[in-house]
């Protein structure tokens, strides 16, 4: 039996702090990533930054972008081209170069793998630079010279000529095609990676993707010449469009966003790189919140804790340190489930490396990360885990090592970390006390609320009003009969709608006019 392809949701909910983004795979979240709405130094984004300081030491340079902290640019990281983007970015400032193309530029010979950094810069020069790994923690970002433009099916690498296939295509026939192919629509002295959604992809499309790159770069070219230090050149695009470049397939069923702005963002990014695909981008306008209305919310509240649930019984603990990740694997009530010990521990652990796999890409975990399974005797039964886990782990975008189970159940993956780690807070104080364990008031709470309907409905006239509230006090007025909304309904002549929002404390409540709009309360 064949198994089913699996759906893919992008789900998208603008707020005051930025965009949440929820890829979702059949209704269960795979990742999370908040666009915060303030500037931010996104993976991919080029920028004119200066050398501030040269540390032979570690043979690194230090350069001023303009976040708090200089970006870091190691010699590994220059690229072996540095000295032709050096001359390029110089002759453009100074107008002596029109455009982006590279046709007519002599390239500049590599630079030596093991040579030092002040061989090729030196302080308070000019320097285009890429952000290849975010700020995270006490870290400014981490830069590279080795400039790439990222489209759908390919990625262009300026000052280089040569076609490289990614690895994942392992047809031979293909890789040879896509190599003639790209070899004969790529322009001089640009270099190509095809990447592997580009299997099977006729050439109109892979050179309407080029040519879209080539654009790209252009108009970053026309941006130099007037730029200043600091500025940005050429941004990525928005991280959830980002999403879609990479993501998009036969399988993606729709992108869902609740402000007009975005719906029209994603909406002409899909028309234009799959127009078949263009009704899948919808705006959500209920009352309710998209991430409350799909069960968002929940998932986010349950799945960020210390401690995750597996769903036939056992449970992760997940800690973290400043080095490192450590997951323990408990059986919980399961333990007794099975025929004997070892099969306890497969079945467990079998439900947990898929979890876990899950909640590397949630959480966005990087760096070293330690897994305690519960102890297995057979080598088959440890040779499957690993075998779980690497398939689980194949659709992660990031790269990732995962080493064989030792004989003391210990795991170890690394995984690359490119922007600072995703977090929920899942504990919360209680929204009456403060955390001061003292309440006073949130007996009173139901009659609050029915003073305030009283005055929205006999002194402000409103007609249908709608009130937001925690699933406790949505139960206390609806269950029972009569509920008491039904004598509302009797006292009033009209019907009340409440609305549950589980990000809302238990003595958090918000009225709304028929037109969504908040209402003033009476104080």
């Amino acid at each position: 039996m064949l198994n089913s392809p699996v759906s893919n949701e992008l789900i998208i909910n603008s707020t005051p702090k930025g965009d949440r983004i929820a890829l979702l795979q059949d209704k269960r979240i795979v990742e999370y990533h908040l666009e915060e709405s303030e500037p931010h130094f996104s993976v991919g984004d080029i920028y004119l930054g200066t050398v501030k300081k040269m540390v032979t030491g570690l043979n690194a340079a230090f350069i001023d972008i303009g976040y708090e902290k200089d970006a870091f640019l190691h010699y590994h990281d220059l690229g072996p081209n540095v000295n032709s983007l050096n001359k390029f970015t110089k002759e453009v400032i100074a107008e002596r170069i029109k455009s982006g193309r590279l046709d007519n530029f002599k390239l500049e010979p590599e630079i030596d793998k093991h040579d030092k950094i002040d061989k090729v810069l030196s302080k308070n020069t000019l320097v285009l630079v890429q952000v290849v790994k975010e700020p995270i923690s006490t870290k400014g970002p981490r830069l590279s010279c080795d400039i790439s433009i990222a489209g759908r099916y390919t990625v262009l690498v300026p000052f280089s000529n040569g076609v490289n296939i990614s690895k994942k295509i392992t047809a031979k026939t293909e890789r040879q095609r896509l190599q003639r192919l790209m070899s004969s629509i790529k322009p001089a002295n640009f270099g190509v990676i095809v990447r592997t959604v580009a299997e099977g992809k006729e050439v109109e499309e892979l050179d309407k993707d080029l040519r879209e790159s080539i654009a790209k770069w252009d108009a970053g070219m026309v941006a130099l010449k007037s730029a200043k230090p600091r500025d940005k050149i050429i941004g990525e695009m928005s991280r959830a469009t980002s999403m879609l470049r990479d993501l998009l397939n036969e399988n993606f069923d729709s992108v869902v966003v609740d402000t007009p702005e975005l719906y029209q963002e994603a909406r002409n990014y899909v028309l234009n790189i799959a127009p078949d695909k263009e009704k899948i981008v919808k705006l959500h306008q209920g009352k309710t919140k998209v991430f409350e209305q799909l069960g968002i919310e929940k998932q986010l509240k349950m799945l960020f804790g210390r401690s995750v649930s597996l769903p036939q019984g056992g449970y992760l603990i997940v800690e973290h340190t400043e080095a490192l990740h450590v997951i323990d694997v408990n059986s919980g009530n399961k333990s007794n489930s099975e025929a004997d010990q070892e099969a306890t521990a497969l079945s467990v652990n079998r439900e947990a490396a898929k979890e876990i796999a899950r909640q590397l890409r949630l959480r966005d975990m990087g760096g070293i990360i330690v897994i305690d399974f519960i102890d297995m005797k057979k080598a088959e039964n440890k040779k499957l885990i690993q075998d779980i886990m690497k398939e689980e782990m194949r659709t992660d975008r990031s790269k990732y090592t995962i080493l064989p189970l030792t004989k003391f159940g210990l795991m170890q993956i690394t995984r690359q970390r490119v922007r600072p780690e995703m977090n929920v807070i899942t504990a919360e104080n209680c929204p009456t006390c403060g955390g001061t364990g003292k309440i006073t008031a949130s007996i009173a709470i139901s009659d609050i609320i029915e003073h305030h309907l009283e005055h929205i409905l006999e002194n402000q006239n409103e007609k249908k009003p709608t009130i937001i509230m925690h699933p406790f006090l949505q139960a206390y007025f609806t269950k029972g009969f009569p509920s008491i909304r039904m004598k509302w309904y009797f006292k009033y002549k009209t019907w009340v709608k409440i609305i549950v929002d589980t990000s809302f404390g238990i003595t958090d409540f918000k009225f709304l006019n028929d037109h969504n709009e908040p209402i003033d309360l009476i104080g």
